[in-house]
Formats: structure tokens, sequence, C-alpha cells
């Protein structure tokens, strides 16, 4: 039984409540007595300093006593709990691994931010620090790669930590190149000790495979025996482009871009995933959007209610009301006859 105006509180037993009325009752009982039988002497002086005088006042506070004890009595046997609700939340996060190209390629820009031109890495950028932020019970992770492969960011569930991170990932750390097929591997031994349901790679790429050992396709069938689902982005714009050199101040032409579309999409089948084209910042975006709802972690909610007894605490003061009823009648209350000398 619950009681309004008083929250997170509850009487398991309210019957017991019931035996309040009896009380007053006992009060009012001890109040109507009758009269007492009496013998009349002549001389009622010569009685004057017989015995002790008489102590209503600590009786009826020792009987008040009793009225207390058996009223905490009461309270304490209808177990009121002071309730304790919250709500358990169990998720079941993923493990991403981002895999960026990092090759010279990534500095063309064809990419527009506020109407301002960026280069490709730049605008990758910042759609993977939203995607970040939205990943709020993932453990994520960084590998980028050129020629070869290195790891700017390991697994982990610190979100800030990884969004600021990101300057990491730049071009010029290793040897130049596209090894997809690398970056891959690299990114699948990353995840391999995750003990998560669910494991996934997102490539992020703006040419074709043209260096490492392993292949795309090789790298995306170790991946997948190992469980891992692959997302594959070919990022950028088609045409001829030249790269910037910010050092220079020169431009590099490279030729006529060009995409391994069926390559990634192959890729993209052999690791159970999709293969996206994204040739602005607002595709992209989409594409990272697309890929946030199709892996949803999963979360499982109940709510919980938890009781602490409170019995206890009228249990106690019923106890001391009566030990304290009792020492009276024994001590202050206690009568005898005494001697006196004739």
């Amino acid at each position: 039984m619950t009681i309004s105006g008083i929250p997170n509180f509850q009487i398991l037993h309210p019957l017991w409540l019931l035996l309040l009325p009896l009380v007053p009752l006992l009060a009012l009982l001890r109040g109507a007595r009758g009269k007492r039988p009496a013998i009349k002497f002549p001389p009622t002086s010569l009685l004057r300093d017989l015995g002790r005088p008489a102590r209503s006042g600590a009786g009826g506070f020792a009987f008040g006593l009793v009225l207390t004890s058996l009223v905490s009595g009461i309270a304490a046997l209808s177990r009121p709990q002071k309730v304790l609700s919250y709500d358990e939340e169990k998720t079941e996060g993923i493990s991403i691994m981002l895999t960026f190209d990092v090759s010279l390629s990534m500095l063309i820009e064809d990419m527009y931010i506020g109407g301002q031109p960026v280069n490709r890495l730049t605008a990758a950028k910042r759609v993977v620090a939203d995607f970040i932020r939205e990943r709020r019970n993932d453990k994520i992770g960084i590998v980028a790669f050129a020629g070869e492969t290195y790891l700017p960011c390991p697994l982990t569930l610190d979100r800030d930590w990884l969004v600021n991170n990101l300057d990491r990932v730049q071009t010029q750390r290793v040897g130049d190149g596209t090894a997809i097929g690398s970056g891959i591997a690299s990114a699948a031994n990353r995840l391999r000790k995750e003990k998560t349901a669910s494991k996934v790679i997102v490539l992020l790429t703006d040419g074709a495979n043209n260096s490492g050992r392993l292949s795309p396709t090789d790298a995306a069938k170790l991946a997948a025996t190992l469980g891992i689902k692959i997302y594959a982005i070919a990022f950028g714009t088609p045409g001829i482009h030249s790269i910037p050199d910010p050092k220079r101040g020169t431009f590099t032409p490279v030729g006529q871009q060009l995409f391994d579309e069926k390559t990634l999409q192959e890729v993209a089948r052999i690791g159970g995933g999709q293969f996206y084209m994204a040739q602005s910042l607002n595709s992209l975006e989409d594409v990272f959007g697309e890929i946030n709802r199709l892996e949803k972690t999963k979360i499982e909610r109940r709510k919980i209610t938890e009781t602490e007894e409170l019995f206890p605490w009228p249990l106690a003061v019923a106890a001391l009301a009566l030990f304290l009823a009792l020492l009276l009648s024994l001590t202050v209350l206690h009568s005898a006859p005494e001697p006196s000398a004739v």
C-alpha cells in the first residue's frame, strides 16, 4: 500500500494498522475506572504519615510508554518500506575500425565546406568525427594506410579522445601508394580479439589498390572468416585533378582520377556489407548516416525495484518504550510496606 503525498514509501502489510484504534480505546478504559472500596476512619489525620505519597503522575507516564510501545509495535508489524527504483541498461556494443586512405590523392581539393574548397581528407575527418560522437556505446579505432599501414588510434570507448586524435590521420606518414588490402588486413587483425558480437570495418578510399602484398579481395576473405562485416566507400570526384603541395606551393597533376568500383563492390560483398560512392561532403554524410542506422547497438532496458526495510526503527522504539515502562514499574513505581516504630 502506498501513501499519497509520501513518495518512495509503501506499507507491505497494512492490515496490521487496523489494530491502531485499540490504543485510544485502552487509554479510555484505563481513565474510566470505577470507585474504589473505602473504609472510613474517624481521625484520618492518624493515617497521614503512613505509606508513601501516590505517584499518579509517574504511573500515567509509564502507561503512556506502554501505549507508545504498542503503537510502534503495530507499525513495525505493518512492514513500512522505502522503495528504490532505477533503470538498468544493458548494452551490447559494436567494435568498429575506421580504415582511412591517406595517400597523396586525399589532398585533392574537390570537396567544399561552407562554400570553401577543402581536401578529401579534411572533409572525411569532419564526417567521421560526427559519426564517432553518435556511437556512444561502441569501441572505435582508426587504421590509416597509403603504401603501408599505421595505427593512429587503437580501439577505445573514449569518443572525445578519439575525435581529438583525428589529427594523427595524415598523409606522408608512410610510403606513398594505395594498399587497400593491407589496410583491411590491419583493421581485421585489430578486431580479431574483440569479444563483441558485431565487428565492422568501414573502408574509405579514393583510389585503386596499387601497393601491398595482399589483394583487397583476399583481405576481405580473411576478415570474413573472423566474422567481420565490411562497408566500402569510394570517395572523391572523377576527372583530372592536381595534388597541392602546401610546403612548396605547387601542384602535382595526377591525370585521370580512377576508382576501382568493381573491386570495392566485391570487397563489400565478401564482407557482407555494402558499397557506396560518395562524390561530395553531403553524400559522404548520407553514407555514414546509413551505416549508423544499419549498425545499431543492442540496448536492453529494464526497470528494477528494490525496497529498504524500515520496520527496525519502530521496532526499536517499541522495545525501548517497553523497557522504560518496565524499569519505572520496578523502581520509581515499586512500593512495599515500610516498618514503623510503635
